[in-house]
């Protein structure tokens, strides 16, 4: 049987909808097609206003480095005046340094100071660029970073243009090996999408702050990409601009943060909830010395109370070294206080 669909003026066609109740048609106006900032959902739409965002601060790292020829990577700049943060291993032994705006242009560039131990170096442009500032980036309170929040990671690979992949943050508080062969601690886990051209370049979170500075790719499994913990970077980075190095005193233990359990904390009357669980102990070392073990939980350093890694590294500093310190450590649900003497951090 032939219908006549009528119209309803100009272009706009009324097509006929199946009414079960009355097993007939009524008619609808078909709606126009959604465009594609409709068609972008809010995930979509935060990579995009974060890439936008911060990909301007991103360059790319051109690094001449002796025998061993070229290499690159990426960095971000963190200060109007031209500072750049970066991986130690992308600028290490660097005759010549160049970086990429942007924008395209190009400078040389000078090493301000690197940090094997965390895998952190500065940068610094030779040139003064004009009277506008340096578009540039802050750096998050990782603290405040939880598993499953957004990561978006931005990079300027092998020269090409800069790259943005996304996902989310899926593990805190992990070690990995720097260059140097120590552990790194506090290391984010994310599944952006990295490769090693990316090495220095930025992990931010939805409000396009700096959560971690990309550091390594696992090439044989998916999706496992790590980044340094911007309080670490933050700290790291004040130390080399300031000094253009950093001396600190170790103890000699990998760790990693985690809570205590209430029990404890009211029991002994803590003054911090969390600690830094001993994952590892160096053969020989301070640590080793004075008896810590694997699995004690350093709860205060010389009187006061530690939380996080951040804070026992911010405490072992170079004035330290050589120094007897009681360190207080939770040993199953035990109270413990040991005498550490630490030793200059070699590199």
């Amino acid at each position: 049987m032939h219908h006549d669909f009528p119209r309803s003026g100009g272009n706009t066609l009324i097509l006929p909808v199946f009414n079960e109740r009355n097993a007939g048609f009524s008619p609808t106006v078909e709606a126009d097609p959604p465009d594609d900032g409709q068609l972008l959902d809010a995930y979509s739409q935060t990579v995009a206003a974060v890439a936008g965002r911060v990909a301007p601060s991103v360059v790319n790292i051109r690094v001449v480095a002796g025998e061993k020829g070229q290499g690159s990577g990426s960095g971000f700049i963190i200060a109007p005046d031209g500072f750049i943060l970066t991986n130690s291993h992308v600028v290490r032994g660097a005759r010549e340094v160049e970086v990429t705006l942007h924008d395209a242009r190009t400078f040389s560039a000078h090493v301000v100071g690197t940090d094997p131990e965390t895998d952190l170096a500065v940068i610094r442009l030779h040139t003064q660029i004009g009277s506008d500032p340096l578009p540039y980036v802050r750096l998050a309170d990782s603290s405040r970073v939880r598993v499953g929040q957004i990561a978006v990671a931005i990079g300027s690979p092998y020269g090409f243009q800069q790259t943005v992949t996304a996902g989310i943050v899926s593990a805190l508080g992990r070690t990995m090996r720097a260059d140097s062969g120590r552990l790194m601690d506090d290391i984010l886990q994310t599944h952006a999408a990295l490769n090693p051209g990316n090495s220095g370049g930025p992990l931010v979170n939805s409000a396009g702050e700096v959560i971690g500075v990309n550091t390594a790719v696992i090439l044989p499994a998916q999706g496992i990409c790590f980044a340094i913990a911007s309080n670490t970077a933050q700290f790291v980075a004040a130390w080399l601009i300031k000094e253009g190095r950093i001396l600190r005193s170790s103890i000699g233990v990998a760790g990693q943060n985690v809570p205590l359990h209430p029990r404890v904390v009211r029991f002994h009357r803590l003054q911090t909830e969390r600690g830094v669980l001993i994952a590892g102990v160096e053969t020989g070392s301070p640590a080793e010395r004075a008896g810590l073990r694997i699995g004690d939980v350093i709860a205060g350093f010389k009187g006061r109370p530690i939380g996080t890694i951040d804070e026992l590294h911010k405490r072992l500093v170079a004035s330290e070294i050589g120094v007897p310190s009681p360190v207080m450590i939770i040993r199953g649900t035990e109270l413990i206080f040991v005498v550490v003497t630490p030793r200059e951090l070699r590199t």
